[in-house]
Parts: C-alpha cells; structure tokens; sequence
C-alpha cells in the first residue's frame, strides 16, 4: 500500500487509551505494570475506605509492597530492586494512586527520596547496609527536607550538623514528612560547618538519642499516609552516616526530580479511577426520563477528562522514556508535575460535581481522590514553583524572590 492509501480507513478509537499507550509499552513494562496492578486491587483497594476515615496507616503495606516488587523498582538487582527503567516506575505508580494518592506516596518516598539517594550518593557500605531491607520492606524509610520555616525554599533550612571528634551532631526540625512516625531509616538534609555550611545527606535511624518523629495530627487529605516531624536534638552519628558523594541542593532536587516524575504518572491514575467512575454514574444515573451521560453538557466534561489525561499519561511516558535514555532536563519534569497534578485536581473536582450530593460520599471516592490531589498539586514542588522554575528557563530571569 502506497503512502497515499494509507489511513484512508480510520481504525477503531479506544475511549479509555485514546493513543494507544499500551502500545508503546514494552512487553516487561506492561507484565510490571499488571503485577502492580493486581496487587493494588488486591491489597490496596480493599482498605482504604476504613484506612482514610480512620486516619490509620498500616505498616504491614511496605513488606507486601517488597515482596510484589514495588520498593526500589528502579535499583539494580544486587540491592534489592529490580533494576527496571522509570517507564516502569511510572506505570506503578499510576496504578497504585489509582487507589490512593497516600499510598503512592508510601511507595514514592521510600524508592526516589530514600532508597535512591542512598544508592545515588551513598558509599558502598551503606548500600548493602540499607537497600535491601529498605527494598523488602523490612525497613520503612522517610526524607526529611522541608522544615517548618523552608517550604518551597529548601536553602534556608536551619537544621545543621556540627563537627564531632568522631562524627557530626544534628540540631533542628523538619516538618510534613511522609512515613516518619514509622519509619526506621531517616534521610536528612543539614547544612554541615565542617563542608563550608553546605547541605549535606545523613541516614539516622529509628532509636538513635535526641531523634524523635511526632505525627501530624488532623490531615484532611492524604489521611491513609502518615505524615509527621523529624525532631533533632543533638543526634550524634559517625562519619558513616554522611552520604559521601554528593552536596548542595543537587543532592535533595535529584531525589525530588525522580519522585515528581513518579508523581505525575501517579496523578493522572487518580485522575483516571475519577473520569471513569464519572462515566459510570452518568450512565447509570437516570434524571428527567434519560441518563446523565446523555446530556450535552455531561459529555463535554467527559470530552474534557479523556483529553487531559491522553495528553498528560504521553507527556510523562515521553519523559520516562528521555529519563531511560539519559536525556532529562529537570525543567521536563516541572512541565509534567505541574501539568499533570493540576489537571488531575481540576479532574477530581469535577468528577466530585458530576456525581452530585453522592460525591461527597466515601463510597463514591471522588472526593477522597479530590482532598488528596489537593496535597499532591503543592507538595514536591508547589504549582506555582514549578512555572517560575520554567519562566527561569524560557527567560533566564529568577523570579522567586
């Protein structure tokens, strides 16, 4: 068939793949893929009513997690992972936030903001130490940047480590940290007298004197993902608990970077559980004589969804692939978390609408899915960070402050 000839006869449109993903995945992509799937219906789907009204968090969720293969995806096999590309990464956690965004979030932090960086940064000893129970689920692990005074401007951190005959001693706070209340590993951030005040990595763990992690009490979003403090007074740690190969912001943003990359898969699997039970209610909810997906004005918001998320679930599979490649720029990565998590919110919220005084329900979802996108669009990078991080790029003029 010549050039001309071809596409004259347009094939059949998939309503819920509009450009055929699923095509575009790999065969060990897609098998993942349905692995994590499986097991967030199986494991994941039957708690989380119970999980986000009562404002519980089961740590058993990390060992199931190691041992599905989920913790880690991205680290080589000798840790622990399993040695697959971010595409992967990404299509677990659409899959997992399908469910929730808290438990994504669970899954996130522990493989890019814990287990990544120390792989990333960390010595050899340290890897073997930490990856493979961090990879199990053995050990819960959380990341301590944010304080209660640096949000979206990690470098005024006050947290520091000062220079101990046979190590360093760590004073300060970090706030609205995912996991540690629970959690037996802690990646911190300070900034170090003995490397010129620079931010530096420290891995502490659970137990350690002076370390503590009260828990955040009252969330309204994200309730089935504990969130808590880290309280350092006077921690003291040897030499072998600074991650030796890197300092600087780069250290956190690399960490970030790979976690907002996960997050906008993450955020259009929200979105999607949202778009599709939206369809479902209109076709199924009967008013003056007719469905609701009948309407005009039903389909259009329908329209709507099906187009942001075709176009963000491409955008992020475009990054995955560039990140596979060695080819990410972090402003890529700023232009789908940003995209993506504030379709998905804008999703969520009208899903909420479009199944009337029902969607305020918990049997409904949208509305749990609507108050944790509400977290999901400002954390790791607030919206309106992320445009200045690409106004900075397109102008080269710093808009921040």
């Amino acid at each position: 068939m010549n050039v001309e000839n071809k596409g004259l006869k347009p094939a059949s449109f998939v309503w819920d793949d509009p450009f055929l993903l699923e095509e575009q995945l790999t065969e060990d992509e897609r098998m993942i893929r349905d692995a994590a799937a499986a097991f967030a219906a199986d494991k994941l789907a039957p708690r989380i009513e119970q999980a986000y009204l009562e404002e519980k968090t089961d740590p058993a969720i990390f060992r199931e997690m190691g041992d599905s293969g989920l913790l880690g995806i991205t680290v080589p096999e000798e840790y622990g992972g399993l040695g697959a590309g971010y595409v992967t990464y990404g299509l677990v956690a659409r899959e997992v936030e399908r469910i929730d965004s808290g438990y994504r979030s669970m899954m996130s932090v522990q493989s890019s903001l814990v287990m990544f960086p120390i792989y990333a940064y960390g010595s050899e000893e340290q890897r073997k130490k930490y990856l493979p129970k961090l990879a199990s689920g053995e050990w819960i692990g959380c990341f301590g940047l944010t304080e209660p005074d640096a949000g979206s401007d990690p470098g005024g951190m006050k947290t520091r480590a000062e220079k101990t005959s046979g190590g360093y001693r760590l004073f300060g706070s970090k706030m609205w940290i995912s996991n540690a209340p629970i959690a037996d590993v802690f990646v911190v951030w300070a900034k170090s007298a003995a490397h010129d005040n620079q931010i530096r990595g420290f891995v502490l763990e659970k137990g350690m004197k002076g370390l503590s992690a009260p828990k955040i009490e009252g969330k309204l979003s994200l309730r089935a993902s504990i969130t808590g403090e880290i309280v350092m007074e006077g921690v003291e740690v040897g030499e072998d608990a600074l991650l030796p190969n890197v300092s600087g912001l780069k250290g956190p943003f690399g960490c970030l970077n790979r976690a907002r990359y996960g997050i906008s898969w993450g955020a259009m699997g929200a979105a999607e559980d949202c778009w599709h039970r939206a369809r479902q209610y209109g076709l199924d909810r009967k008013q003056f004589g007719k469905p609701l997906a009948g309407t005009q004005l039903y389909q259009k918001k329908l329209a709507d969804m099906q187009t942001d998320i075709a176009l963000g679930l491409q955008g992020s599979l475009r990054v995955g692939r560039l990140m596979d490649e060695g080819k990410m720029a972090p402003e890529m990565i700023s232009i789908m978390k940003r995209n993506n998590c504030g379709k998905a919110l804008d999703i969520a919220r009208m899903a909420r609408d479009m199944h009337g005084g029902n969607g305020i329900q918990i049997g409904y979802h949208v509305m749990r899915h609507a108050a944790n996108l509400e977290t999901v669009n400002t954390y790791e990078g607030a919206h309106d960070v992320h445009a200045l991080i690409l106004g900075r790029a397109q102008t080269g003029l710093q808009a921040f402050f």
